[in-house]
Formats: C-alpha cells, sequence, structure tokens
C-alpha cells in the first residue's frame, strides 16, 4: 500500500469544508494506489497531489488545499510513517532454513549441556568512521575524517571472528592476520569447543552464514573428524548450521558489531592496531589473547 507523505501545505487550493463522511471511504481506497495510476510522476503520495487527485476523481467538488486533505487524514487515524528497508532473502528455501534455525533455538534450550551461538567475522577498519551521536552542551562533536599514511606500520583494517552465546548473550572474539579462511575457522572452532568445554557443555551449535570458508571441504572435513574423534573420546561435539542465502537479520551477532564500532573510536586521532584490539575485547568483555595462527593442511 502506497503511504501518505505529509508535507507543508503549501499553496496548493483554498480552504473549504472538510471532505464529507463518503468522500473519506474514497479517500482511504485512493491512497491504497499509486500516484502513477492517475498519471503523476511518482509512486509515493505527497498532500499536494491527494489534493489534486481528490478534485480530479471529484472526491470534492471543488479544490481543496493539502491542510484540508491533512486535517482529514489525522481525522481518519492516517498518520505520516516512515518507510521501512525491507529486506529479502534471494534463498529459495529460506522459510525451511529459518525454522531450523528457530527450531535449533528451541532445542538447545531444552539441553543445559547445549551452547548454540551465532558466529560470524568483521572487520574494524582503523580509518572508517562510524556514524555517532553523543551528549553535548554546546556545539556538536567533530570527528575528524583520517587520512591514510605510507609510513604506518600497522594494517589499515584487522579482522576477527565473533561467537555470541544465545544464552548468556555473551560475544567471543579471536583477532587474526589477514582474511577469514578455513585455515582461521578450524582453529576459532577448536578454540569455541575447548572454552564450553571448560564449562562441562557436551554439544557446541554454531549458527553462521553461507560464507565460502564455513562451507569449504577443508572446515567440514575437520568437523567431522572432530566428532568423530569426540564420540570416541571425551569433548565437546559442533554441529553447524547455514543461514539462508543474504539474510543477515537472522545472525543474532550482527546488530553487535555497529554498536562496538562506535565505543572504540576516538574523535580525534587513529587507534593504533594494538588499542583497536584492547578495546574492542574490553567492550566484550574478553580477555585479550594472541592471534589464532592459520592452520596450514597436511600435503599429501
Amino acid at each position: 500500500m502506497s503511504q501518505v507523505q505529509i508535507v507543508s501545505a503549501g499553496d496548493g487550493g483554498t480552504p473549504t469544508s472538510e471532505v464529507d463522511t463518503s468522500g473519506c471511504g474514497r479517500l482511504r481506497e485512493l491512497i491504497g494506489h499509486s500516484p502513477r495510476e492517475f498519471g503523476k510522476n511518482q509512486s509515493t503520495w505527497n498532500l499536494r497531489l491527494l489534493a489534486e487527485v481528490c478534485f480530479e476523481v471529484r472526491i470534492v467538488q471543488q479544490r481543496v488545499s493539502p491542510s484540508t486533505v491533512c486535517r482529514t487524514l489525522r481525522r481518519m487515524g492516517v498518520r505520516w510513517k516512515r518507510a521501512k528497508l525491507w529486506m529479502t532473502s534471494p534463498d529459495p528455501e529460506y522459510a525451511v532454513k529459518k525454522a531450523r534455525r528457530d527450531q535449533l533455538i528451541e532445542e538447545s534450550a531444552k539441553h543445559p549441556d547445549w551452547v548454540l551461538g551465532f558466529e560470524d567475522e568483521v572487520w574494524w577498519n582503523r580509518l572508517t568512521r562510524p556514524r555517532l551521536s553523543a551528549w553535548t552542551g554546546g556545539k556538536p562533536m567533530k570527528i575528524h575524517v583520517l587520512p591514510a599514511e605510507e609510513d604506518d606500520p600497522d594494517p589499515t583494517a584487522i579482522c576477527c571472528y565473533g561467537f555470541r552465546r544465545h544464552d548468556t548473550k555473551k560475544v567471543l572474539v579471536r583477532f587474526v592476520e589477514g582474511r577469514p579462511a578455513s585455515g582461521y575457522t578450524i582453529p576459532f572452532l577448536e578454540w569455541l569447543s575447548q572454552v564450553v568445554g571448560r564449562e562441562g557443555k557436551r554439544r557446541l551449535v554454531v549458527v553462521w552464514d553461507d560464507a565460502s570458508w564455513h562451507a569449504s571441504e577443508l572446515t567440514l572435513a575437520w568437523v567431522e573428524e572432530h566428532n568423530r574423534r569426540t564420540r570416541q573420546e571425551e569433548g565437546v561435539e559442533i554441529t553447524h548450521f547455514e543461514l539462508p542465502v543474504g539474510s543477515p537479520w537472522l545472525n543474532n551477532i550482527e546488530p553487535c558489531w555497529p554498536w562496538a564500532k562506535k565505543a572504540i573510536i576516538e574523535p580525534d586521532r587513529k587507534l593504533t592496531a594494538q588499542e583497536t584490539t584492547d578495546r574492542v575485547c574490553k567492550y566484550f568483555g574478553c580477555e585479550p589473547l594472541p592471534y589464532l595462527k592459520e592452520l596450514v593442511p597436511a600435503e599429501g
């Protein structure tokens, strides 16, 4: 349904009596159509267009002003509302995968020795400045644009893996040197299984997106071998589940990253790589640990 966009009345007509009861019903029906159906050059309504079309289709018998239309709409309970950006997933199995995700969440809640969490990777760019609001009694805070420097010994961006536990809501992070890859995914999964294993847990359920390093042959083979070894010995079995394609709203760790990026910035200077990692760990309440070392597959 098209939304009515309330704008200032302007000079669109002369004020007249309010739209009558029968006209209100036709007006409510009108805003469910697109202005383009009436020869207009846009797809959303504003008050001026509504006033024009109301006269053109004889909802009113003489021209009315946008302010008259505004009063009528408010009396009908129609309000100006900001449009919501609606994202959809192109995955044909979206409904099935989402149902499976919800089922895993419910199932893990029934098992005290299970830990379910949401995994994701993120870059911490030392130059990029997040959009930020801050309380101030005077002028708005200035956030300086940071230039790249050739003599800067630190990388511009640093990558880390993150895991948000569904039970405690705690986010666990580990930084890596380089880009996300299967060689880092495996040590991260192994580290997570050790962390929850020390709590007496027996199953780690990892919900993540469809990144190539999650579904690679190397990662899948390692998980299979890890679970086989776990069944024979004592340890934490790993279950992983891939979210539908292009559905970040289903990954509960995603909203954590923007807030953390706002929290760690320094308004007037660039952080060093060490400062960045320290502040991220402090924000999430994690112990600063050495960067994960990349697993190099054995030859042969």
